[in-house]
């Protein structure tokens, strides 16, 4: 009888995954793109695995338990003064405390390697944008192009992309879930986040913080394309007939809901460093090690 219960316990275990994800029918956190994205993917499976050593056998051992010593069970063997047990004290301290140590380990390496603020090794030119999370879309700011975008973000595959992200209004939460990475966009704060693409696609990109009515359609879409179709993409920025000026930008950052993809030809050189430091009297400041501020303030 145990024999068959085991049995049927380990054929549902084995299933349980394709039951618990057959209803999503997009998963970009276990579809990821770029070498951020895989190495999170692997973080994840890597610490599942190590908590499911203590979990698997815990939800057997209670199931086999009950049933096993069950009131109907008269051939159980019935031990009304037993306490102690040094193998079982052994088992449930050594197994949890190697899986904790493993899990510290694990945890120290990763947030070195994955550390938002750390650039990414690349023969590559990077390119760098500037984010500005508003009320409620996203804007988009290439400075060495001159260009800018709102709700719409393109990359060339293959080279590095440097961010800095702040926002105009409350604190919110950049995130692409195919390219890994997730770090907040605060008031008067710039926060920096390396990302690269290494498939062409149209991945999802999103706000990852409540932020108010619109928040459910605060969205983007990112663009990792080619050199040439990224190429393409930049003249078609530039032909646009829109300019955004300090002044242009203050009608940009007016509340919006289901903000449209829009192009500006021109960009204030100055735009994002006057958006960071209007909150903090002309000061820019560049991550939250120049403001008291506890560390899971800054990266996500």
């Amino acid at each position: 009888m145990t024999k068959k219960i085991a049995g049927r316990l380990a054929g549902l275990v084995s299933i349980a995954p394709a039951l618990l994800l057959s209803g999503c029918n997009n998963l970009d956190l276990l579809a990821p793109k770029g070498p951020i994205g895989a190495a999170e993917k692997s973080l994840i499976a890597t610490s599942t695995w190590a908590m499911l050593i203590v979990v698997v056998p815990v939800i057997f051992l209670t199931l086999l338990f009950a049933w096993r010593y069950r009131a109907s069970n008269k051939s159980a063997e019935y031990r009304p003064n037993w306490s102690h047990s040094t193998a079982i004290e052994v088992a449930v301290w050594t197994i949890p405390a190697l899986i904790i140590l493993f899990l510290a380990v694990l945890t120290w390496k990763s947030t070195h390697e994955l550390d938002p603020y750390k650039p990414l090794e690349s023969n590559v030119k990077p390119i760098n944008v500037e984010v500005v999370a508003l009320d409620w879309k996203w804007l988009f700011i290439y400075p060495d192009l001159g260009i800018a975008s709102v709700n719409q973000l393109a990359i060339p595959v293959g080279t590095p992309v440097n961010f800095r992200i702040t926002s105009d209004t409350v604190m919110n939460s950049f995130f692409i879930p195919q390219l890994g990475g997730q770090i907040y966009a605060m008031a008067g704060m710039q926060t920096r986040l390396h990302l690269l693409a290494e498939e062409p696609g149209d991945y999802a990109g999103t706000s990852a913080n409540f932020s108010g009515k619109g928040f459910s359609d605060m969205k983007f879409r990112t663009l990792a394309e080619s050199q040439q179709d990224f190429d393409a993409w930049v003249a078609k920025a530039r032909a646009s007939t829109d300019h955004l000026s300090m002044d242009r930008y203050y009608a940009v950052a007016k509340p919006e809901e289901k903000a449209s993809v829009s192009y500006f030809s021109s960009v204030d050189p100055k735009l994002f460093n006057n958006i960071v430091a209007r909150y903090n009297n002309g000061h820019v400041i560049d991550n939250m090690k120049d403001v008291n501020c506890a560390p899971n303030g800054t990266k996500g």
